[in-house]
């Protein structure tokens, strides 16, 4: 018996999207194990029997007669926890389309899933009424190209490379901080190594060697802090890093490469020491940018020492309960147009590739919208990335971001291979509902990522076992979306992030004789693999059955996995075929399909 409460479809959503300006993407969800197969019952809504409505009323009472459906099978494209997954593809020949879907359950039952209700269609007399009543189909209108999500196709061929530069190379000591420590000192939230941006150029060669073709790099812009995301100034690259010339010369050096460079854009908020926000503290509600904050109440600092603030019920809004970093009131007009303008002058006169958007989930949507325009009319073609850790298509509609850091992903691969605390099944259900949550034009932009500036570093999850950290590079490296390596990462870089810990953060290592250069080999051959075929971007994944609690396998066009995510050596069987695996080994092979 078919579980009706469990069939889902969302009109307009991650169920039903343009894919691009012709191909119309749908997806069902059905109760697991269930369904035999299901069929769309699809069509051009105008296709009416001689004397029917023909385009009057499309949704009443009497809407019967339409004969635009066709039956288009649909593709099983995954299993989660509870449910199955289902897809198909529709180009329809006039941009428009109407379509409800057919079940064919295990026991023989055949039921027609419609917008408003779901009707038993066994019986031929009962199939040839509900499948002509027009007015229990799903609709899409219209495929209107604006509204289709576009995103650059470089994206998907790069593999990108986080720099957090105040830690990644000293290039030029004489502009570093004059409370600079030495090179590979321990790291604290207020410590300064004199990393720059002309260490950043000294290295680009490195990084080419490496095979990466995407800089992201964490925010220069003129601030106080080492991180760096409490913007002093939003139209100068921090003199430490080497200031503007500094930039410039990475931008073409890069460019050179053939490598993209993308910036951090740190709207949400603003730091503490920003001439703006001065102006609020000496001013007050008489400041001309009062209104450019939340504040709650005037005078914005206490009368009290500092040591003495409730960081709780201050009185402005600030991102998390930092102090240093009064939030932005993006709805202010002034405010707003002094952000899109930094957003566009970068791109413009910098050149920049793409834009990595800091507490993205916080600003309003409007913001998002208008900042979308102006950043695509000075380059179409600039990538537009959410830092967003939950779900997050309210803000992947083609009207705001081009895709996500795909942090549902990371804490799969991490939970899995590094700490254990997912099983095969659960970590199978996540994967694939990763995969689930997005149109496939999201995914195939998607930025994964298995540590950041953010997280403890993948090395250290993994208890300093390189053998599992090198399954969680193998299963991202073989995702839909482009890979990242947050710097350091290639050569065995470890670092705990957490309460008073900035571990993760430490200086790069560049005495060769200090790396783990066999690692380095490894993921040097991963960005090779990565690179030789298109089918690593492949929008959906293809699990293979293996015999064994503590393997997976899968298939990514004609290279097949299996990984062994144990301490136990494995002999295992997939598709037919007997494979050995050492302890937290695995085997990658090309196969015929």
């Amino acid at each position: 018996m078919i579980t009706r409460s469990s069939i889902s479809h969302s009109a307009k959503s991650a169920d039903s999207y343009a894919y691009d300006n012709d191909t119309l993407h749908i997806r069902l969800r059905s109760a697991k194990g269930e369904i035999e197969k299901v069929a769309l019952w699809i069509g051009d809504p105008y296709h009416w029997a001689e004397g029917g409505l023909d385009g009057g009323n499309l949704g009443g009472s009497d809407a019967h007669g339409w004969v635009g459906g066709n039956e288009v099978k649909m593709s099983f494209e995954g299993q989660s926890e509870h449910h199955d997954h289902w897809f198909a593809e529709f180009i329809p020949p006039k941009k428009r389309t109407r379509y409800g879907f057919i079940l064919y359950g295990k026991g023989g039952e055949k039921l027609l899933f419609g917008e408003k209700r779901i009707v038993d269609i066994a019986q031929d007399a009962q199939a040839e009424v509900e499948l002509s009543n027009l007015s229990n189909f799903f609709c899409f209108p219209f495929i209107n190209p604006r509204d289709v999500l576009t995103t650059p196709k470089w994206v998907r061929e790069t593999v990108w490379y986080q720099i957090f530069p105040e830690r990644f190379a000293n290039g030029r000591p004489e502009i570093s901080p004059s409370n600079v420590l030495p090179w590979g000192s321990h790291p604290t939230s207020d410590s300064f190594m004199g990393g720059d941006l002309w260490g950043v150029i000294d290295k680009l060669d490195y990084l080419q060697d490496l095979g990466v073709n995407g800089l992201y790099l964490c925010p220069i812009f003129t601030a106080n802090a080492n991180h760096k995301y409490d913007t002093v100034d939003y139209y100068n690259v921090d003199p430490h890093f080497g200031g503007n010339e500094a930039f410039k010369a990475l931008v073409s050096e890069a460019h050179k490469r053939g490598m993209k460079v993308m910036l951090d854009a740190v709207f949400n908020h603003i730091g503490d020491q920003s001439p703006l926000w001065l102006d609020v503290v000496e001013k007050g509600k008489d400041s001309q940018y009062a209104d450019w904050f939340w504040i709650n109440q005037f005078p914005v600092y206490p009368d009290t020492p500092r040591e003495e603030w409730d960081f709780w019920n201050l009185n402005y809004e600030t991102f998390a309960n930092v102090a240093e970093m009064p939030k932005l009131n993006t709805e202010n007009e002034e405010c707003r147009a002094y952000l899109l303008d930094v957003a566009k002058h970068w791109v413009e006169e910098f050149g920049i590739d793409g834009w990595r958007l800091d507490v993205a989930n916080e600003v309003d949507h409007s913001f998002w919208r208008e900042f979308r325009k102006v950043v695509k009319q000075a380059n179409p073609d600039c990538y537009i990335l959410g830092e967003i850790w939950h779900e997050g298509m309210p803000w992947l509609r083609g009207d705001q971001y081009d895709s996500l850091m795909n942090y549902p992903l990371t804490q799969a691969i991490t939970d899995y291979f590094a700490i254990a605390s997912l099983n095969k099944a659960e970590f199978k259900n996540a994967v694939t509902t990763s995969y689930m949550a997005y149109p496939r034009n999201v995914n195939e932009a998607m930025f994964n990522l298995i540590d950041s500036h953010d997280t403890t570093r993948i090395i250290s999850l993994c208890g300093g076992d390189k053998r599992k950290a090198k399954l969680a590079y193998l299963f991202m490296f073989t995702q839909v979306g482009a890979p990242c390596i947050y710097y350091g990462g290639e050569v065995g870089l470890d670092g705990q992030r957490g309460m008073g810990s900035e571990d993760n953060r430490k200086c790069m290592i560049w005495d060769e004789s200090e790396q783990d250069l066999e690692f380095k080999g490894f993921i040097q051959n991963l960005i090779s693999l990565r690179k030789s075929s298109a089918a690593f971007n492949l929008p959906y994944l293809d699990w293979l059955d293996v015999d064994d609690d503590h393997c997976i396998a899968y298939q990514r066009g004609e290279w097949r996995f299996i990984l062994n995510n144990s301490d136990q050596v494995k002999t295992v069987v997939c598709s037919g075929k007997p494979y050995e695996l050492d302890a937290y080994g695995y085997v990658m092979e090309q196969v015929s399909r």
